[in-house]
This record gives C-alpha cells, structure tokens and sequence, in this order.
C-alpha cells in the first residue's frame, strides 16, 4: 500500500532549527570534519543499468553505505559525529575559548571526553558508532540493546569498548531505559531519536548523515527525479527529505518512505495526521528499521516534505537482498543487510504496479536514488537468509565499483 502525504496544514516549509541542523553550511562542516578522521573516503555510488531496465526507469544510483568507515552502515557518519561534536563543545567551555574540530584529539579534548560518558539505545549499528566515537575521545561508552539485538551485533559494539547493558522488551523499550539511567548518573544520551525537550543531540545525528548525500549528489550525473529510502524511526528518511528540498527547493525529487509492514510506525503516523505509536507484534528480519514510534523530529520534517509512505513486507526485503548479490545482466553484485535494501524494495513494489506508478510519476524516464543503508552487519544471519557468505559476494564486484 503506498499512502500520499496530504497533511497540507504542515507542508509549507521547515523548521528552522531542522533548515539549520540539515542544509548546506551544517553539511559542509561534517565535511570539514570528516577530513580529519582516518579512513573517511566516500562510498561507492553504484550505476545499476540493467535493474532499470526491467523495472522500467531511466536510471538507478546506489549509495552504498556498507563500505562506511569500518562500520558497514550510514550510521557510520551520526553518532561518532555527534559524540565528538559535544565533547568539543563541553571544551571550549571548560577551556573558555572556541575549540576546532581539527583539535579533536589534542590532550586538551582528551582530559575533557576522559570524565564523561556517553550512552544510548541501540537496534546495531548506532550503537557502534556511539561506541566508536567515544573510543576515539577517550570517553566512556555505555550502550544499551533490547532482546532483538543478535550477538554479533552486541560483539560488534563491545568491539569498540563499550560496556553493553540488556534490556527486556524491544527498542522502545531500551530507549527508555538508556534515559532513565542517564538521568540517574549524570550520562550524556547521544540518541537517534528525538522526543519533547530532547531535539539538540538527534539534530547532529542526522546532520552527520549529510556527509553521504553531498557525496552523492557530486557524483551523480543529473538530479534524481524519485527517492525511496527506508525508515525506522525516521532519521536518515528526514535527512536526505530535508536536505534535498533545501538544495532542490521547488525542484526537489519526489521522496517516498519505505517502512516495514510490521513496524510502519511512520507509515501510521502519516495515516492518522499526528505521531503515532504503534503495538509491538511480530518481529520484522529488517531488524535495524524495527521501531514503533518515530523520532519527533523526523516526523516534524517528512510531515512537511515527504511525499508517500509505504510499506514492504518480510519476503520483500529478503528477496531485494538475493537480487543485489545475485544481479543479472552485468549489475554489480551488492552486498545488502536485511534493512539495506529496503528501498529498493519500496521501488521494485511500485514499478510492478501501473497504478502506484501513476500516482507518484514514475516513468520510463524517471532516474531513482537509492541508500544500501547497511552491509552484513550480522554475516551469520546474512548468509542465511542470502545463501552465500558476504565475502564471496564481495568477490564478485567488479573493482570499477
């Protein structure tokens, strides 16, 4: 099902704190930023010819995150970035004058990240990229995962240094329960999703994630004319809505929200007309989009520029996963996790529908851009689901990619 955003009283423009934290000076100074961080090369920006061609478009351009700074996932790019910004913001105040983000591992900064701690709720891979940027400050990292979170995802996470906390319930549930805490012990929550009162941190989150679109946007050979790009509670949805109505203005591309069937939360907000939180029944194998409440400061944007949401069943996702490894025709082989590919997926959907085609325009000379949000970041579950092991897709990929 693929619902049209008519929330007319709130599609006018956006906030402007969300105009701040997401346009092209906040992306520029993630730029800047990431020149200072070992191993921040772009990722690959992966032409898939022959795709297009049996699902009827122009053109479609990947952006494939799974090769993002050691990390596998765009995630790569919020949390660490947000954890450094504020412990150079808490050393400029300690030290009374502006501290530059190409001091970040100075002595100085160090004494500073050596007495805070840093914590939040995690499906998996934001986890791991808190984790990694308190490793590389020197901070203490405390990360907090619920039952759904597989133990390679928690081995991946401790990797960094982080002491892993256990929470019953699901990711909701976690949240909670990394706020409670914090609160209790004077921690810094450096969450992916936002509530009342709680919009600062969640902002650079998502405006580190700017790093990916600006990358492909120099690469690509024209503008898109559509976007799908999955959701869980909203953030990297909300980055790449905002950012582009920025850059594009009235000419941006139509953007469309691809959420798991068994936790739409997004989708059911649009529905209702306000955020809504969804019951927790059967867990989705998109386990890293597996969220029943969206971030209020993503729905506050994709309310105002988003244009449909969807909706992708289980055996969807898990089909998209086997085309990319497995392409035809010369495609590049991809490397997708169970929640990478979800947007293609929310493509492939409408292009098998003439009428959804219709609804949101998308012709014979449409050029789509997508996100391959993750890599194998559980290889176990990868290979059962995909039936070859990650590294013998990777060998597939011709080196040009």
């Amino acid at each position: 099902m693929l619902l049209r955003n008519t929330l007319s009283d709130y599609r006018s423009a956006l906030d402007p704190s969300d105009a701040d934290a997401l346009g092209i000076e906040a992306a520029q100074a993630v730029e800047r930023f990431l020149q200072h961080r070992e191993g921040a090369t772009p990722t690959p920006l992966v032409s898939l010819p022959a795709l297009a061609r049996r699902l009827g478009v122009e053109s479609i351009y990947l952006k494939d995150e799974g090769h993002r700074l050691g990390l596998g996932s765009f995630k790569a790019l919020g949390g660490a970035y947000a954890v450094i910004q504020l412990v150079l913001e808490l050393a400029s105040k300690q030290l009374g004058r502006p501290v530059d983000v190409s001091e970040w591992r100075s002595p100085e900064v160090a004494a500073v990240a050596a007495g805070l701690t840093v914590t939040c709720a995690t499906d998996g891979n934001h986890g791991r990229s808190v984790a990694q940027g308190a490793q590389l400050v020197g901070a203490s990292c405390v990360i907090f995962v619920h039952a759904g979170v597989s133990d390679e995802r928690c081995r991946a996470i401790a990797r960094y240094g982080a002491r892993i906390e256990h929470v019953e319930g699901n990711y909701d549930d976690s949240v909670a329960k990394a706020s409670s805490v914090a609160s209790e012990r004077g921690w810094i929550v450096v969450s992916d999703t936002s509530w009342p009162g709680y919009e600062r941190i969640p902002h650079l989150v998502m405006q580190g994630y700017t790093a990916l679109l600006r990358e492909a946007l120099a690469a690509l050979p024209n503008p898109p004319t559509h976007v799908f790009v999955q959701a869980g509670v909203g953030g990297i949805a909300a980055a790449v809505a905002a950012h582009f109505a920025l850059v594009f203005g009235n000419d941006r591309p139509f953007l469309t929200v691809v959420d798991p069937a068994r936790a739409a939360c997004l989708f059911e907000s649009a529905k209702a007309g306000h955020i809504v939180k969804i019951p927790h029944d059967k867990p989705t194998v998109m386990a890293m989009l597996e969220c029943y409440e969206p971030s209020l400061v993503a729905w506050r944007i994709l309310s105002r520029v988003a244009d449909a949401f969807m909706t992708v069943e289980d055996d969807e996702a898990i089909a998209t996963m086997k085309d990319l490894a497995y392409p035809a025709d010369g495609d590049p082989a991809i490397v997708a996790g169970e929640s990478g590919g979800v947007g293609l997926a929310g493509l492939a959907k409408v292009a098998g529908d003439p009428a959804l085609r219709a609804e949101i325009g998308l012709g014979s000379d449409a050029s789509v851009f997508l996100i391959n949000t993750e890599g194998a970041t559980d290889p176990v579950l990868y290979e059962k689901l995909v039936g070859a092991r990650p590294e013998d897709v990777i060998a597939r990929v011709p080196s040009k990619t």
